[in-house]
């Protein structure tokens, strides 16, 4: 089976002692490509970087998340415009608005993101949501940009069906994690993600964050990592009562249409 994680937070430290072994694990699991999650003007680098060493393989995405969102400025947002030109380059994000934790004040996360929506419709580039919290507002806004982005995508959507049935009307994708996998908290996504028509539904890890809490054994130190997107694939699959064969070819086909990804050459190649 193919797999397209379509983010995974590779830059982050957990992965500096094993970051080619965890690639490797991810190549033996089924999983053909990977978009690199960008979350600051620094991380939007270092992801070009790796993409740069397989790029067949990584893609990325450009951007600032609300977390950092008190840090933008006018030279910020030309700095994210052209490092966004890059051949990598999917997708503007992580952005958004998280009204979960509020780390930046609201007031900036909404001048980011529109920001961010700007660039993405200037540079017809797809756009990669975060919501915590915040999706009557985030909805509100996105319906003054929709008809000018090429597309956009909530990923590692948790949020309830007062927020899917909108951000679905507005023709977003959602992006599903291994919350689905948390009995604690992601229950409630098992009768909804049936909802999510095929062509609308892409799979991704979060790692290092969001292990599946189905997994078997448990990882050292409860990191996630991209090989572990099977593990996902399996509760999502069942939830919406389908192969995860049949999760694959769908969920592979949309994230590589969405980003504009190739068709890999030879996926089991060892990376460049």
């Amino acid at each position: 089976m193919d797999w397209i994680d379509i983010g995974v937070n590779l830059t982050d430290s957990a992965f500096d002692t094993d970051r080619e072994a965890v690639l490797e694990r991810a190549w033996q699991a089924g999983v053909s490509q990977m978009v690199l999650t960008a979350t600051s003007l620094a991380v939007s680098h270092q992801v070009q970087t790796l993409c740069n060493k397989d790029p067949q393989r990584l893609f990325c995405t450009a951007g600032v998340h609300p977390h950092q969102a008190s840090q933008w400025n006018t030279q910020l947002a030309d700095e994210v415009r052209v490092l966004a030109t890059a051949d990598c380059v999917r997708a503007i994000g992580e952005c958004g608005l998280d009204y979960n934790r509020d780390f930046s004040p609201r007031p900036m996360q909404i001048q980011a993101l529109e920001a961010q929506l700007e660039i993405a419709a200037e540079l017809q580039l797809p756009v990669f949501l975060h919501e915590r919290d915040a999706s009557k507002v985030l909805i509100d806004l996105l319906r003054d940009y929709r008809d000018r982005l090429p597309a956009a995508v909530v990923h590692c959507f948790t949020a309830d069906r007062e927020a899917l049935y909108p951000y679905l009307d507005l023709d977003l994708h959602i992006g599903i994690t291994g919350w689905i996998c948390d009995e604690r908290r992601g229950s409630h996504l098992h009768s909804l993600v049936s909802d999510i028509p095929a062509g609308r539904l892409m799979i991704e890890t979060d790692a290092p964050w969001l292990v599946p809490r189905t997994l078997r054994p448990k990882p050292k130190k409860g990191r996630n990592e991209p090989a572990f997107i099977t593990e996902v694939a399996h509760t999502l699959a069942a939830c919406r009562s389908e192969s995860v064969e049949q999760l694959s070819v769908h969920t592979t086909a949309t994230a590589r249409q969405f980003f504009g990804l190739p068709t890999p050459a030879n996926r089991s190649a060892p990376a460049t």
